[in-house]
Protein backbone atom coordinates (compact mmCIF):
# COMPACT_ATOMS: atom_id res chain seq x y z
CA UNK A 1 0.00 0.00 0.00
CA UNK A 2 2.96 2.31 -0.77
CA UNK A 3 1.42 4.27 -3.05
CA UNK A 4 -1.70 5.63 -0.15
CA UNK A 5 1.39 7.01 1.34
CA UNK A 6 1.85 9.91 -0.23
CA UNK A 7 0.06 13.09 -0.32
CA UNK A 8 -1.10 14.86 -3.30
CA UNK A 9 1.88 16.42 -5.26
CA UNK A 10 3.81 15.97 -1.82
CA UNK A 11 6.67 14.27 -0.48
CA UNK A 12 6.45 9.95 -1.30
CA UNK A 13 7.67 9.44 2.14
CA UNK A 14 4.94 10.63 4.21
CA UNK A 15 4.19 8.03 6.50
CA UNK A 16 7.57 7.81 7.84
CA UNK A 17 8.17 9.53 11.63
CA UNK A 18 10.50 11.77 11.39
CA UNK A 19 12.91 12.43 14.50
CA UNK A 20 11.60 10.49 17.82
CA UNK A 21 8.22 8.84 18.03
CA UNK A 22 6.24 10.56 20.58
CA UNK A 23 3.32 8.59 22.22
CA UNK A 24 0.43 10.86 20.68
CA UNK A 25 0.03 13.77 17.85
CA UNK A 26 -3.41 15.93 18.13
CA UNK A 27 -4.39 17.28 14.50
CA UNK A 28 -6.78 20.24 14.98
CA UNK A 29 -8.02 21.24 11.30
CA UNK A 30 -9.75 24.43 11.31
CA UNK A 31 -11.03 26.83 8.42
CA UNK A 32 -12.67 29.65 9.74
CA UNK A 33 -12.78 28.78 13.29
CA UNK A 34 -11.31 32.28 15.02
CA UNK A 35 -14.83 31.98 17.21
CA UNK A 36 -13.70 29.04 18.80
CA UNK A 37 -9.95 28.18 18.19
CA UNK A 38 -8.62 29.96 21.21
CA UNK A 39 -10.62 27.79 23.64
CA UNK A 40 -9.91 24.85 21.84
CA UNK A 41 -6.48 25.61 22.02
CA UNK A 42 -5.96 26.49 25.47
CA UNK A 43 -8.06 23.74 26.95
CA UNK A 44 -5.57 21.14 24.56
CA UNK A 45 -1.97 23.30 26.03
CA UNK A 46 -3.25 22.81 29.02
CA UNK A 47 -2.88 18.95 29.16
CA UNK A 48 0.37 18.36 29.82
CA UNK A 49 0.65 15.72 33.00
CA UNK A 50 3.32 14.01 34.89
CA UNK A 51 3.97 11.40 31.88
CA UNK A 52 2.57 13.19 29.72
CA UNK A 53 4.43 16.09 28.80
CA UNK A 54 4.10 18.39 25.29
CA UNK A 55 6.82 18.30 23.40
CA UNK A 56 7.78 15.15 24.69
CA UNK A 57 4.72 12.40 25.12
CA UNK A 58 3.00 13.94 22.80
CA UNK A 59 2.21 17.35 20.25
CA UNK A 60 0.05 19.25 18.78
CA UNK A 61 -0.48 20.32 15.13
CA UNK A 62 -3.07 23.06 13.82
CA UNK A 63 -3.92 23.17 10.17
CA UNK A 64 -5.15 26.23 8.85
CA UNK A 65 -7.72 25.48 6.06
CA UNK A 66 -7.35 28.91 4.18
CA UNK A 67 -9.56 30.76 6.75
CA UNK A 68 -10.59 34.23 5.94
CA UNK A 69 -10.69 35.47 9.73
CA UNK A 70 -8.56 35.49 12.12
CA UNK A 71 -7.90 31.47 12.42
CA UNK A 72 -4.51 31.27 11.66
CA UNK A 73 -3.29 34.08 13.28
CA UNK A 74 -4.80 32.59 16.91
CA UNK A 75 -2.99 29.19 15.32
CA UNK A 76 0.51 31.00 14.58
CA UNK A 77 0.37 32.66 18.38
CA UNK A 78 -0.26 29.02 20.52
CA UNK A 79 2.95 27.90 18.31
CA UNK A 80 5.24 30.87 18.57
CA UNK A 81 7.78 30.08 20.95
CA UNK A 82 6.52 26.59 22.34
CA UNK A 83 8.14 23.72 21.75
CA UNK A 84 5.77 20.35 20.55
CA UNK A 85 3.04 22.76 19.12
CA UNK A 86 2.89 23.21 14.64
CA UNK A 87 0.84 25.47 13.29
CA UNK A 88 0.43 24.55 9.20
CA UNK A 89 -1.53 26.13 6.20
CA UNK A 90 -3.59 23.57 4.44
CA UNK A 91 -2.03 22.11 0.44
CA UNK A 92 -4.58 24.06 -1.96
CA UNK A 93 -7.91 22.43 -2.11
CA UNK A 94 -9.07 21.20 -5.99
CA UNK A 95 -12.62 22.18 -5.74
CA UNK A 96 -13.24 21.00 -9.17
CA UNK A 97 -15.99 18.64 -10.17
CA UNK A 98 -13.18 15.49 -10.40
CA UNK A 99 -11.08 17.18 -6.95
CA UNK A 100 -9.55 14.67 -5.04
CA UNK A 101 -10.20 15.87 -1.17
CA UNK A 102 -13.03 17.91 0.73
CA UNK A 103 -11.49 20.45 2.53
CA UNK A 104 -11.45 18.92 6.48
CA UNK A 105 -10.03 15.71 4.69
CA UNK A 106 -7.13 17.48 2.92
CA UNK A 107 -6.34 19.43 6.33
CA UNK A 108 -6.71 15.77 8.57
CA UNK A 109 -4.09 14.59 5.59
CA UNK A 110 -1.54 17.01 5.46
CA UNK A 111 -1.31 17.12 9.37
CA UNK A 112 -1.43 13.59 9.91
CA UNK A 113 1.98 13.25 7.32
CA UNK A 114 4.02 15.69 10.04
CA UNK A 115 2.49 13.55 12.80
CA UNK A 116 5.21 11.65 15.18
CA UNK A 117 2.44 10.13 17.34
CA UNK A 118 2.10 6.16 18.09
CA UNK A 119 -1.39 7.59 18.28
CA UNK A 120 -2.98 10.43 16.18
CA UNK A 121 -6.03 12.23 17.69
CA UNK A 122 -8.05 14.60 15.26
CA UNK A 123 -10.53 16.79 17.25
CA UNK A 124 -12.42 19.90 15.79
CA UNK A 125 -11.96 23.49 16.50
CA UNK A 126 -15.06 23.68 18.03
CA UNK A 127 -14.13 21.26 21.09
CA UNK A 128 -12.73 22.26 24.54
CA UNK A 129 -11.40 19.27 26.02
CA UNK A 130 -11.13 18.16 29.93
CA UNK A 131 -8.04 18.00 31.87
CA UNK A 132 -6.19 14.77 31.08
CA UNK A 133 -8.67 13.77 28.71
CA UNK A 134 -5.93 12.85 25.90
CA UNK A 135 -3.83 10.33 28.47
CA UNK A 136 -6.91 8.74 29.54
CA UNK A 137 -8.26 8.48 25.80
CA UNK A 138 -5.16 6.97 24.68
CA UNK A 139 -5.49 4.35 27.91
CA UNK A 140 -8.66 3.55 26.92
CA UNK A 141 -7.82 2.65 23.42
CA UNK A 142 -5.14 0.57 24.83
CA UNK A 143 -7.12 -0.71 27.33
CA UNK A 144 -9.64 -2.48 24.71
CA UNK A 145 -7.30 -3.17 22.20
CA UNK A 146 -9.03 -0.99 19.58
CA UNK A 147 -7.18 0.70 16.49
CA UNK A 148 -9.98 3.61 16.72
CA UNK A 149 -11.55 4.78 20.03
CA UNK A 150 -14.17 8.26 19.07
CA UNK A 151 -16.26 9.93 21.59
CA UNK A 152 -19.40 11.91 20.94
CA UNK A 153 -18.65 15.20 23.19
CA UNK A 154 -21.46 16.77 25.32
CA UNK A 155 -22.93 19.11 22.81
CA UNK A 156 -23.24 23.02 23.70
CA UNK A 157 -26.36 24.51 22.52
CA UNK A 158 -27.89 28.03 22.22
CA UNK A 159 -30.73 29.27 20.84
CA UNK A 160 -34.50 27.74 21.30
CA UNK A 161 -34.14 25.56 17.59
CA UNK A 162 -30.83 24.09 18.66
CA UNK A 163 -32.32 23.14 21.47
CA UNK A 164 -35.05 21.45 19.71
CA UNK A 165 -33.64 20.10 16.68
CA UNK A 166 -29.84 18.70 17.98
CA UNK A 167 -31.85 16.21 20.24
CA UNK A 168 -33.76 14.99 17.30
CA UNK A 169 -30.21 14.59 15.15
CA UNK A 170 -28.38 12.65 18.30
CA UNK A 171 -31.33 10.36 18.82
CA UNK A 172 -31.39 9.28 15.40
CA UNK A 173 -28.15 8.77 15.33
CA UNK A 174 -28.28 6.57 18.48
CA UNK A 175 -30.55 4.45 16.80
CA UNK A 176 -28.66 3.98 13.39
CA UNK A 177 -25.50 3.51 14.81
CA UNK A 178 -25.61 1.69 18.54
CA UNK A 179 -22.40 1.73 20.04
CA UNK A 180 -22.59 -1.56 21.21
CA UNK A 181 -22.83 -2.51 17.13
CA UNK A 182 -20.34 -0.18 16.34
CA UNK A 183 -18.03 -1.90 18.70
CA UNK A 184 -19.12 -5.72 18.01
CA UNK A 185 -16.75 -7.12 15.12
CA UNK A 186 -19.57 -9.45 13.88
CA UNK A 187 -21.72 -6.15 13.03
CA UNK A 188 -21.72 -4.26 9.74
CA UNK A 189 -22.21 -1.00 11.81
CA UNK A 190 -19.65 1.41 11.58
CA UNK A 191 -19.07 5.27 12.98
CA UNK A 192 -17.13 7.44 14.75
CA UNK A 193 -17.74 11.01 15.41
CA UNK A 194 -15.62 13.69 13.97
CA UNK A 195 -15.08 16.14 16.52
CA UNK A 196 -12.62 13.08 18.49
CA UNK A 197 -11.43 10.41 16.88
CA UNK A 198 -8.42 8.77 18.20
CA UNK A 199 -6.38 6.11 15.53
CA UNK A 200 -3.39 3.95 15.70
CA UNK A 201 -0.81 5.29 13.52
CA UNK A 202 -0.52 2.05 11.73
CA UNK A 203 -3.85 1.18 11.54
CA UNK A 204 -4.55 4.96 9.82
CA UNK A 205 -2.01 4.42 7.26
CA UNK A 206 -2.54 0.94 6.63
CA UNK A 207 -6.12 1.81 5.82
CA UNK A 208 -4.96 4.44 3.36
CA UNK A 209 -5.85 7.97 6.26
CA UNK A 210 -8.11 10.58 4.98
CA UNK A 211 -6.31 10.26 1.54
CA UNK A 212 -8.22 7.65 0.58
CA UNK A 213 -11.71 9.10 1.42
CA UNK A 214 -11.30 11.69 -0.72
CA UNK A 215 -14.69 13.51 -1.39
CA UNK A 216 -16.30 11.59 1.26
CA UNK A 217 -18.66 14.62 2.84
CA UNK A 218 -18.79 12.46 6.33
CA UNK A 219 -15.78 11.52 6.48
CA UNK A 220 -15.53 10.24 10.23
CA UNK A 221 -18.02 7.41 9.51
CA UNK A 222 -16.37 6.68 6.04
CA UNK A 223 -12.83 6.24 8.36
CA UNK A 224 -14.80 3.97 10.51
CA UNK A 225 -15.98 2.14 7.97
CA UNK A 226 -12.28 1.13 6.56
CA UNK A 227 -10.99 0.52 9.87
CA UNK A 228 -13.79 -1.59 10.59
CA UNK A 229 -13.38 -3.79 6.97
CA UNK A 230 -9.64 -4.44 7.98
CA UNK A 231 -11.06 -6.16 10.97
CA UNK A 232 -9.84 -3.54 13.21
CA UNK A 233 -11.69 -2.63 16.58
CA UNK A 234 -13.31 0.33 17.39
CA UNK A 235 -15.02 1.77 20.27
CA UNK A 236 -17.23 4.53 20.38
CA UNK A 237 -19.24 6.05 23.04
CA UNK A 238 -21.11 9.03 24.74
CA UNK A 239 -18.32 11.17 26.47
CA UNK A 240 -19.57 13.81 28.44
CA UNK A 241 -16.23 13.90 31.12
CA UNK A 242 -13.98 14.22 28.34
CA UNK A 243 -14.77 16.71 26.04
CA UNK A 244 -17.31 19.36 25.01
CA UNK A 245 -18.75 20.83 21.57
CA UNK A 246 -20.33 23.56 19.76
CA UNK A 247 -21.10 22.97 16.55
CA UNK A 248 -23.30 25.77 15.41
CA UNK A 249 -23.58 29.02 16.51
CA UNK A 250 -26.36 30.13 14.76
CA UNK A 251 -29.63 29.11 13.10
CA UNK A 252 -27.98 29.43 9.52
CA UNK A 253 -24.54 27.23 10.20
CA UNK A 254 -27.30 24.42 11.85
CA UNK A 255 -28.97 24.27 8.41
CA UNK A 256 -26.21 24.77 6.29
CA UNK A 257 -24.36 21.87 8.22
CA UNK A 258 -27.10 19.10 8.58
CA UNK A 259 -28.27 19.66 5.20
CA UNK A 260 -25.04 18.29 4.14
CA UNK A 261 -24.56 15.72 6.80
CA UNK A 262 -28.60 14.36 7.34
CA UNK A 263 -28.96 12.34 3.81
CA UNK A 264 -25.67 10.86 4.13
CA UNK A 265 -25.80 9.85 7.60
CA UNK A 266 -29.65 8.45 7.46
CA UNK A 267 -30.04 5.64 5.06
CA UNK A 268 -33.57 6.51 4.16
CA UNK A 269 -34.35 10.10 5.00
CA UNK A 270 -37.17 10.81 3.58
CA UNK A 271 -38.70 7.87 5.46
CA UNK A 272 -37.87 9.54 8.26
CA UNK A 273 -39.55 12.21 8.33
CA UNK A 274 -42.30 10.72 7.52
CA UNK A 275 -42.13 9.02 10.47
CA UNK A 276 -41.60 11.91 12.45
CA UNK A 277 -44.61 13.94 10.96
CA UNK A 278 -46.46 10.72 12.25
CA UNK A 279 -45.34 11.38 16.19
CA UNK A 280 -46.30 15.17 15.43
CA UNK A 281 -50.22 14.66 14.11
CA UNK A 282 -50.34 11.67 16.87
CA UNK A 283 -48.73 14.05 19.64
CA UNK A 284 -51.22 16.84 18.92
CA UNK A 285 -53.95 15.16 17.02
CA UNK A 286 -54.84 12.75 19.94
CA UNK A 287 -56.30 15.53 22.32
CA UNK A 288 -57.29 16.98 19.54
CA UNK A 289 -59.87 14.44 18.95
CA UNK A 290 -60.83 13.84 22.53
CA UNK A 291 -61.95 17.26 22.61
CA UNK A 292 -63.48 17.65 19.79
CA UNK A 293 -66.09 14.85 19.98
CA UNK A 294 -68.03 15.32 23.22
CA UNK A 295 -70.28 11.87 22.61
CA UNK A 296 -67.29 10.16 23.32
CA UNK A 297 -67.88 7.23 25.70
CA UNK A 298 -65.49 6.73 29.00
CA UNK A 299 -63.72 3.52 27.40
CA UNK A 300 -63.43 5.29 24.17
CA UNK A 301 -61.53 8.69 25.83
CA UNK A 302 -59.25 6.19 27.58
CA UNK A 303 -58.53 4.64 24.25
CA UNK A 304 -57.26 7.58 23.22
CA UNK A 305 -55.12 8.55 26.11
CA UNK A 306 -53.72 5.19 26.31
CA UNK A 307 -52.34 6.08 22.76
CA UNK A 308 -51.45 9.05 23.48
CA UNK A 309 -49.69 8.03 26.50
CA UNK A 310 -47.66 5.41 24.57
CA UNK A 311 -46.81 8.01 21.52
CA UNK A 312 -45.38 10.21 24.61
CA UNK A 313 -43.55 7.33 25.92
CA UNK A 314 -41.69 6.13 22.49
CA UNK A 315 -41.30 9.35 21.53
CA UNK A 316 -39.57 10.70 24.45
CA UNK A 317 -37.91 7.40 25.06
CA UNK A 318 -36.26 7.60 21.87
CA UNK A 319 -35.06 11.15 22.11
CA UNK A 320 -33.86 10.88 25.81
CA UNK A 321 -30.95 8.86 23.95
CA UNK A 322 -29.44 12.21 23.00
CA UNK A 323 -28.14 12.59 26.35
CA UNK A 324 -28.88 16.43 25.87
CA UNK A 325 -30.76 18.08 29.31
CA UNK A 326 -34.08 17.22 30.04
CA UNK A 327 -35.08 20.45 28.87
CA UNK A 328 -34.28 20.19 25.79
CA UNK A 329 -35.53 16.69 25.25
CA UNK A 330 -38.91 18.08 26.48
CA UNK A 331 -39.06 20.87 23.93
CA UNK A 332 -38.03 18.76 21.06
CA UNK A 333 -41.34 17.81 19.64
CA UNK A 334 -41.45 21.39 18.65
CA UNK A 335 -38.56 20.96 16.77
CA UNK A 336 -39.70 18.05 14.82
CA UNK A 337 -41.43 19.92 11.63
CA UNK A 338 -37.86 21.74 11.03
CA UNK A 339 -35.67 18.30 11.39
CA UNK A 340 -38.66 16.92 9.07
CA UNK A 341 -37.15 19.60 6.59
CA UNK A 342 -33.73 19.33 7.18
CA UNK A 343 -34.10 15.32 6.23
CA UNK A 344 -35.81 16.60 2.85
CA UNK A 345 -34.28 19.39 2.14
CA UNK A 346 -30.36 17.20 2.42
CA UNK A 347 -31.99 14.55 0.36
CA UNK A 348 -32.67 16.80 -2.54
CA UNK A 349 -29.17 18.61 -2.12
CA UNK A 350 -28.00 15.09 -2.67
CA UNK A 351 -30.67 13.27 -5.19
CA UNK A 352 -31.70 16.28 -7.27
CA UNK A 353 -29.10 19.25 -7.06
CA UNK A 354 -26.09 17.11 -5.90
CA UNK A 355 -24.37 19.75 -4.11
CA UNK A 356 -23.74 21.03 -1.10
CA UNK A 357 -22.57 24.59 0.70
CA UNK A 358 -20.50 24.59 3.71
CA UNK A 359 -18.05 27.39 4.87
CA UNK A 360 -18.03 29.03 1.63
CA UNK A 361 -17.23 26.05 -0.30
CA UNK A 362 -19.50 24.02 -2.59
CA UNK A 363 -18.82 20.30 -2.75
CA UNK A 364 -20.25 17.47 -5.75
CA UNK A 365 -22.33 14.54 -3.86
CA UNK A 366 -22.22 12.64 -7.01
CA UNK A 367 -25.42 10.70 -4.78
Amino acid sequence: MDDLYGAAGDSDEVGEVSGRELRLSVVVPARDEAASLGACLGSLLGQSEPGFALGEQWELIVVDDDSSDGTRGIADAAAAGRAGVMAMPAPALDLSERGGFTGKSNACWAGAQQARGAWLLFTDADTVHEAGDLSRAVHEAEKYGVALLSYSPRQIVTGFWQRAVMPLVFSELASVYPPKQVGDPASRVAAANGQFILVEREAYFAVGGHRVLGRAIVEDVALARNIKRAKLGIRLRYAPEALSARMYRTLGEMIEGWTKNLALLFPRPVLLALWRVLDVLLYFGLPALALSLPLLVAWQRAAILVIWLRTLWRFYGRVARSHFPAADVAVSIVGVPLFCWLLVRSYLHHRIRKSVEWKGRSYRTGS
